[in-house]
């Protein structure tokens, strides 16, 4: 299977980011890339660099107001007498519609949901060519490569089109769909994180021309919280475009796959010609956040299942945070669904 990487993504390198009131290391560490980067290669990837393809496919879903925030904060955020050595906001709008502040301090609460966002120096320079390993994952796939995968990072599914949140900047496997429609093909996204996709969700949410379909935990008490309930079908254009699918913390193999079932079924109907997965490995029963219990095999059996399509799919690496099997997680995936083709 072709891979996507670059090296620039290793920059971005925050330390601390806030949850229930105290500041605690950044669990999305570079150190993830290289246990990635290894479970992939057990699974047969080879790795390229991406293309620069600039900022125009990652400008047809994020405003040009949010990239200029992106691209300008942390060099802003340094000229804040007193300030921390990362972007975290301490202050958020009512609503969307609010003022737009001048402020560096106004603006990173317009544009980062929540303390888990946190911009460092290489943020921007890593968030770029992580979208833009995406766009070229997208790329193998309209060339001809029956399956790739995209070595992400930092992920991309918190992000809206003009807000940043859970870890993410530019949404990848957004991007990388959006790419793939412009080039005529049909996608759909499955989302298999822990977490809900509502970044991706947002971005399409009016539109009919994209299936975004998510697993994951209920977020009645699991992040993100305010998105992801089952009632959320899309809206406009979009109603019954949009597919949640949340389920009980501790939830395992046999219910989650129960459950792929159904995401898959929707993408066939929607007559999708081409997959995104947003393939985040948090849902494992080893991950620091808890939320799923998804074995090895369970894995191998999500990766076969996605095989069973018949179309191309472009895995987009998305969370999974350090733990004794994140690599073999990942090497399960991509072979259980290399082994099913």
């Amino acid at each position: 299977m072709k891979a996507v990487f670059d090296e620039r993504q290793w920059v971005h390198n925050p330390k601390h980011f806030m949850a229930n009131g105290q500041i605690l290391p950044n669990p999305e560490q570079p150190k993830r890339i290289e246990v990635l980067q290894a479970g992939a290669e057990a699974a047969g990837c080879v790795f390229q660099s991406p293309i620069d393809a600039g900022l125009g496919p990652i400008a047809a879903l994020h405003s040009p107001q949010y990239l200029t925030f992106l691209k300008n904060i942390y060099t802003r955020w340094q000229h804040i007498e007193g300030a921390g050595d990362e972007v975290i906001p301490n202050i958020h709008p009512a609503c969307r519609t609010d003022g737009y502040p001048k402020s560096a301090t106004g603006q990173s609460g317009f544009h980062q949901a929540d303390t888990a966002c946190p911009i460092a120096k290489g943020t921007w320079e890593a968030a770029y060519w992580s979208a833009q390993s995406a766009i070229t994952g997208a790329d193998l796939i309209k060339g001809g490569a029956p399956s790739a995968y995209v070595l992400s990072r930092p992920p991309g599914h918190h992000a809206f089109g003009d807000l940043a949140g859970g870890f993410c900047f530019l949404n990848n496997a957004a991007i990388a769909a959006e790419r793939l429609r412009c080039s005529g093909l049909r996608p759909a996204i499955l989302d298999v994180d822990v977490h809900h996709g509502n970044g991706t969700q947002g971005i399409f949410y009016d539109r009919d021309d994209v299936l975004t379909v998510s697993i994951h935990a209920d977020p009645e008490r699991f992040y993100p919280f305010f998105w992801g309930f089952g009632q959320e079908r899309g809206e406009g254009r979009g109603l019954g475009y949009n597919l949640n699918l949340p389920l009980a913390r501790g939830t395992g193999d046999k219910v989650f796959l129960k459950t792929l079932e159904t995401a898959l079924t929707q993408v066939s109907n929607f007559g999708a010609d081409v997959l995104v997965v947003a393939l985040g490995l948090d849902a494992s029963i080893d991950d620091p956040f808890q939320g799923f219990a998804i074995t090895q095999d369970g894995f191998s059996a999500i990766g076969a299942a996605m095989a069973g399509l018949k179309i191309p799919v472009l895995f987009v690496q998305e969370g999974g945070y350090l733990s004794d099997t994140l690599k073999i997680n990942l090497t399960r995936a991509l072979t259980g669904y290399q082994d099913a083709v």
